[in-house]
C-alpha cells in the first residue's frame, strides 16, 4: 500500500515493482517448491500427477494404436513397429523432457507458467504490447480451446471403447452404446463443474498413480517376451522410418505427436505445484511408465506380426493397449482407464477456466462471471458460460465423429499451434529478458522450433479428415479476441478524448461546491487521469457531492499475482476527491470492497452501510464512420453487450450500486 504523493506518479509502480522482482526470479524458478520440505515435496509431486499429466498419461489409449494404423496400411514388417514405437519414445524425450521439462519450466512468470504467462513474460521484455506478441499470445490461447474441447471427447471415448475387447461384452457394445456411455459420462461430468473439485481433488493423484504403475506393469509383461523392441530407444529406427515412408511417414508421425499432447499441461500448471515436484514426477515415474507402456504395445505387435506371418495373413491394427491386458483385468482395466480420462478431462477444463481468467484480466475477452468453488484454494474457478459452450462444442464433437479412431484426425494440429506459439515467445524472453545472444538464443530455439514445425507439417496433413475442427475453433476464438482488444482500445480512447481531465473537474468543484452529503462514493474510472463519466453524470443530474469522494482505477498487472503490499496506492488530489488505484495480477479476481477497506481510515472510510459505488455503463452504438469493419464493429457491440455486470466482475455489494448510462458510438 502506497502513498502516490510520494513520488509524485499516478500510476503503474506497483506493477512494475512486480516486474522487476519478476525479471530477478526468472532463472530462481523452484520458486514455491524450494520451500516445502521433503514430505511437502512428494504431496505435491504426487498431486500432479493427478493433475498435470492426466491428459498425457491417457495417450497411450489411443496414439499407439492410430500411428501403427496408418503404417499398417501398406502393410506391417518388424521394422515398422520398431520404427514407429521409436518415434514415440523419441517425441517424448525431445518434446516434453527436452523443450518443456528442461527449458520451458525454467521461463516462469513469478512461478507461474502458460501460454499468457509466456506472452506477458515477452510483453514486460519488449516494454509493452506488440502487434508480434499479440498475436501470438492470442493465437496461443484460441488453439487452446480448441485442444480443451477435443481432449475430453477423445479420452473418455477411447476408454469406453476398450469394452469391445472384454469377450463377454463384445457382442453387445455397439458404437452408438461407445457414444451413449461417453456422453453421459461427460455430461455428468459438465453438471458438476460448479460444486468444485476440492472434495474429490485428493483422490486423483492416487488413482493414476496405480494407472501409471499399472500400464508400466503391463509393458514390462510384454517388453520382457520381446526384448528386440528395446532396439526402439535407437533414433536411427524413428529416422529411417520417415526417409523410407515418405508421406506416409509424414502421417504417422502427425499421429505419433498424440503421445505428448497435454505437454503444455506441464508449463500451464507450474504455479499449482512448483517446477521440482513436475519434474520430479516426470523425469522418475511418470516418463518411465509410459516408455515401457508403447515398449509393450510394440512388443505385442510384434508377436502379433509374427503370429500373422506364420498362418500367413495380414496384420489387423487392433486395440492394443487393452488386449495386451489379460481378459481376467480387462474389465477393471477400462474401469480405471475411464477414471483417467475422466480426471484428464477435468484437468483441461479447470485449464480452460484458468486461462480465460487470465485472458479477461489481460484485456483479451469480455468479463465474465466467476465463481469461486472452493474456500481455501483461490485456483479453482467456475464460469458458467465458459463451462456450458465446452459441453456443448465435446458433444458436438461427440455425435459428428463417433470414435476416438475418427477424433484422433482432429487432435494435434491446435496442440502444435500452440507448441510452436510457445517456443516463438520463449525465443523473446531468452533473447530481450534474460539478455542472451542473438546467437545463443538461435542454438536453443531454431532446433526446438524446427521440431514443431515438422509435427505440425505431420498435423497439417490431416486437415481435411478433422484437422479442420480445431483450425476452425482457434480461428473463431482468435477473432473475437482480436476484436475485443481491437475495440476496446479505441472505446478507451474515445472516452478519454470526450472526457475531461480529472484534475481540472477538482479545481472547478473546490471553487463552487455543489450540495453535499454524508457517505463515502467510489467511482470506478477506466483511466487515470479523466474524469469518470458517472461522477459528471451525477453533478449533473443530482447536483450533489459526497463528503468524501474516491475515484479508483483497478489495473492489471503482468504478473500472475501482486504483493498485498504493492495493492493500493493513493494520492489525495484536494480535500474533496482521493484518487486510488487497485493493481491484481492477471490470475487474481478482483474484490474491491475487500481491498478498499484496508485503505488508512485517515484518507477515508469505507463502511458498507454508507458507500455507494457509482458505475459508468456505456451502450455502444456505431459510428457513421467506424475505425472497424461493419461486421467486426456488430461483434464488438454483441460482446460489450453480454460482458458481465462490473458489480459481478469486482464482486460489489449490489445494494449499494449506483449506474450512470451513456451511448457512445465507436
Amino acid at each position: 500500500m502506497t502513498d502516490l504523493s510520494k513520488d509524485g506518479s499516478s500510476t503503474g509502480s506497483s506493477a512494475q515493482a512486480a516486474k522487476d522482482q519478476t525479471s530477478s526470479n526468472l532463472t530462481d524458478t523452484p520458486s514455491a517448491s524450494a520451500s516445502h520440505g521433503h514430505g511437502r515435496f512428494w504431496t505435491l509431486a504426487l498431486g500432479s500427477i493427478g493433475v498435470v499429466f492426466g491428459d498425457i498419461g491417457t495417450s497411450p489409449l489411443y496414439a499407439f494404436r492410430e500411428a501403427l494404423g496408418q503404417a499398417a496400411k501398406d502393410g506391417l514388417e518388424r521394422s515398422e513397429v520398431i520404427g514407429v514405437v521409436s518415434l514415440a519414445l523419441w517425441a517424448l524425450i525431445l518434446v516434453v523432457t527436452v523443450k518443456y521439462v528442461l527449458f520451458l519450466m525454467r521461463a516462469d512468470n513469478r512461478g507461474e507458467g502458460g501460454v499468457l504467462s509466456l506472452m506477458a513474460l515477452a510483453q514486460q521484455a519488449l516494454g509493452g504490447r506488440t502487434r508480434t506478441v499479440f498475436v501470438l499470445g492470442a493465437c496461443g490461447a484460441a488453439l487452446f480451446y480448441g485442444d480443451a474441447i477435443i481432449t475430453p471427447a477423445i479420452s473418455v471415448l477411447s476408454a469406453v471403447e476398450g469394452l469391445r475387447t472384454v469377450p463377454s461384452l463384445s457382442h453387445i457394445v455397439t458404437p452408438g452404446l461407445v457414444v451413449g456411455i461417453s456422453l453421459a459420462i461427460l455430461f455428468g461430468l459438465f453438471m458438476v463443474q460448479s460444486r468444485g473439485t476440492e472434495k474429490v481433488a485428493a483422490w486423483f493423484g492416487p488413482i493414476c498413480l496405480v494407472w501409471f504403475i499399472l500400464i508400466g506393469g503391463l509393458g514390462i509383461a510384454h517388453t520382457i517376451h520381446h526384448p528386440q523392441i528395446l532396439l526402439a530407444f535407437s533414433p536411427g529406427y524413428a529416422v529411417s522410418f520417415l526417409i523410407q515412408h515418405g508421406v506416409i511417414g509424414l502421417l504417422v508421425l502427425g499421429s505419433v505427436f498424440l503421445t505428448v499432447t497435454g505437454a503444455e499441461a506441464l508449463y500451464a500448471d507450474m504455479g499449482h505445484f512448483g517446477r521440482w515436484p513436475i519434474q520430479a514426477a516426470w523425469l522418475y515415474f511418470v516418463l518411465p511408465c509410459l516408455m515401457l507402456n508403447y515398449l509393450g504395445q510394440g512388443a505385442f505387435a510384434l508377436s502379433e506380426v509374427s503370429a500373422a506371418a506364420a498362418a500367413h495373413r495380414p496384420v489387423q491394427n487392433l486395440d492394443w493397449f487393452f488386449l495386451m491386458a489379460p481378459e481376467v483385468l480387462r474389465i477393471p482395466l477400462v474401469v480405471l482407464a475411464t477414471l483417467a480420462t475422466i480426471i484428464a478431462s477435468q484437468a483441461v477444463i479447470t485449464g480452460a477456466f484458468s486461462l480465460t481468467n487470465q485472458a479477461m484480466q489481460l484485456g483479451l475477452l469480455p468479463r465474465m462471471i466467476i465463481e469461486r468453488t472452493s474456500q481455501t484454494h483461490a485456483g479453482q474457478i467456475f464460469l458458467p458460460r465458459i463451462n456450458m459452450l465446452l459441453m456443448l462444442g465435446v458433444f458436438l464433437l461427440i455425435a459428428v465423429f463417433k470414435s476416438s479412431s475418427n477424433l484422433s484426425h482432429a487432435y494435434g494440429l491446435a496442440v502444435t499451434g500452440t507448441m510452436a506459439v510457445t517456443t516463438s515467445l520463449a525465443f523473446i524472453v531468452v533473447r530481450r529478458l534474460w539478455k542472451w545472444s542473438l546467437w545463443t538464443s538461435l542454438a536453443l530455439i531454431a532446433p526446438l522450433l524446427a521440431l514443431d514445425l515438422v509435427f505440425l507439417g505431420a498435423n497439417a496433413l490431416k486437415i481435411l479428415s478433422g484437422g479442420w475442427v480445431p483450425l476452425t475453433i482457434g480461428g473463431a476464438l482468435f477473432v473475437i479476441i482480436a476484436t475485443w482488444a481491437r475495440g476496446s482500445d479505441i472505446l478507451a480512447r474515445k472516452v478519454e478524448q470526450d472526457s475531461p481531465a480529472m484534475a481540472d473537474i477538482a479545481a472547478m468543484l473546490s471553487q463552487r461546491s455543489p450540495f453535499r452529503v454524508d457517505g463515502t462514493a467510489v467511482y470506478l474510472n477506466s483511466t487515470l487521469d479523466r474524469a469518470p463519466m458517472a461522477l459528471l453524470h451525477n453533478l449533473k443530474h443530482n447536483k450533489v457531492l459526497h463528503k468524501t469522494n474516491v475515484i479508483l482505477t483497478v489495473l492489471t498487472a503482468e504478473t500472475p499475482r501482486v504483493e498485498p503490499k504493492d495493492r493500493m496506492q493513493w494520492h489525495r488530489l484536494n480535500p474533496d476527491f482521493l484518487q486510488v488505484v487497485l493493481t491484481y495480477g492477471f490470475m487474481e479476481t478482483p474484490n474491491l470492497p475487500k481491498s478498499l477497506a484496508k485503505c488508512p481510515q485517515s484518507e477515508a472510510r469505507f463502511d458498507i452501510m454508507s458507500t455507494s459505488y457509482f458505475l459508468g455503463r456505456r451502450t455502444v452504438v456505431p459510428a457513421a464512420s467506424s475505425q472497424m469493419p461493419s461486421w467486426q464493429n456488430r461483434i464488438f457491440i454483441f460482446l460489450k453487450k453480454n460482458a458481465a455486470n462490473p458489480t459481478d466482475v469486482f464482486n460489489l455489494p449490489a445494494g449499494r450500486v449506483v449506474e450512470m448510462g451513456s451511448q457512445v458510438s465507436i
